[in-house]
Order: C-alpha cells, then sequence, then structure tokens
C-alpha cells in the first residue's frame, strides 16, 4: 500500500477515535440541556482536539515541522471546511427523522462521513504538509 492510502487509512481509524470522542461529548451535552445544535458545536470542537493529537502523532507524524500551538489552530481552521459539511449532514438528520432511535449516534455518524474527504485533504495538503 502506497503513502497516501496508508494516510487515508489512519486517517480513517482516527476519524473513528474522533466518532467516539463526538458522541461521547454529544451526549453529555444533552444531557445538561445544550440540545442538538449547540451540544454538536461543543461536541464537533473536542472531536477536532483529539483527532489533531491522534493525526499529528500516528497519521502525519514527521509530516509537519510546526509547534504545536500555531499547527492546532490551523489544523482547527482546515477542519471548519469539512465541519461546514459535517454540520450540515448532522443537521439534516436531526431534522429529518427526529424519532429516530439512537438520533445522535446516526447524525453525528452521518456528518462525519460526510466531511471525512474534506477534511483529509485540508490535513494533508494544509495542516501537516512538509
Amino acid at each position: 500500500m502506497g503513502k497516501a492510502p496508508r494516510q487515508f487509512a489512519s486517517f480513517a481509524l482516527v476519524g473513528v477515535a474522533g466518532l467516539v470522542v463526538d458522541i461521547v461529548v454529544l451526549y453529555a451535552c444533552l444531557s445538561i440541556g445544550l440540545g442538538y445544535y449547540g451540544g454538536r458545536v461543543c461536541s464537533f470542537l473536542a472531536a477536532v482536539w483529539a483527532t489533531w493529537e491522534l493525526n499529528r502523532r500516528y497519521t502525519f507524524a514527521g509530516g509537519a515541522t510546526n509547534a504545536p500551538r500555531p499547527q492546532w489552530w490551523r489544523y482547527l481552521l482546515a477542519m471548519l471546511g469539512g465541519g461546514v459539511v459535517n454540520y450540515l449532514a448532522y443537521s439534516a438528520v436531526v431534522s429529518l427523522a427526529p424519532g429516530l432511535p439512537f438520533l445522535p449516534v446516526v447524525a453525528v455518524a452521518a456528518g462525519s462521513l460526510a466531511g471525512m474527504f474534506v477534511n483529509f485533504s485540508s490535513a494533508k495538503f494544509l495542516v501537516f504538509k512538509k
């Protein structure tokens, strides 16, 4: 397997970890009354932080020599493009299927899949480029 397919596979695995963080934080936010939309902003930010940590250590290790703090801000900004796609897909599921069992899980998964390719490209070519 070439470098790009390996990186994408690793990015996808890290994405699964981010999905778990996203869902857990969303349920925590729902339990304190933030609702589906406000809670999702918080859970998305938590997932971005988790995936940044994992991607910079594993997926793109050695791909950037940037100091962590500036790299974090670049990563967050780069993920906002995919985040918009993600949030739109999430919102569509929430609004179109309000009685769906495990609605937060299904909606977050749909959003994550929708934004994954945009986020991979942004991470590879904007944040972790050599």
